[in-house]
């Protein structure tokens, strides 16, 4: 059982976040407290123009609505966004808040991540703690 569960939400339409929701609950204590973490991924300067200037405030508004409304399913859960690179970016909030167990949904990968590299595969490689990662 674990007291401080992790959970890197991303919408993504191949993702299918239910399993790690439900593997949040099922290995949390009852006091344990779970954090729904989405990463938005910077847009560059050259496309950001493009976008009108509210664009990002009503997106972040937007996701955050849907991490709290995933959150009100687990207790003691909460949504968080934050901005970066999606593996760096979920391995830094580990590393300043400790948690003991990170639970990644993934999909199936492809000839591009193993040139590229995938989310998971970044967290599960330099992770300081427990990560299970779902299909």
């Amino acid at each position: 059982m674990y007291h401080n569960i992790l959970v890197p939400i991303s919408f993504d339409v191949e993702r299918d976040i239910s399993g790690a929701l439900k593997l949040a609950q099922v290995l949390a204590t009852p006091e344990a407290k779970v954090v729904l973490l989405h990463v938005v991924e910077h847009i560059p300067d050259y496309a950001i123009s493009y976008m009108p200037v509210e664009y990002l405030t009503e997106a972040r508004k937007a996701v955050q609505a849907e991490l709290d409304k995933l959150a009100e399913g687990l207790p003691n859960a909460r949504g968080l966004v934050v901005e970066g690179h999606s593996g760096r970016t979920i391995l830094d909030w580990a590393e300043v808040n400790k948690p003991d167990l990170i639970i990644m949904a993934s999909h199936r990968p492809g000839m591009q991540d193993l040139l590229l590299g995938s989310t998971a595969t970044h967290v599960v490689r330099h992770a300081k703690c427990a990560v299970h990662v779902i299909r």
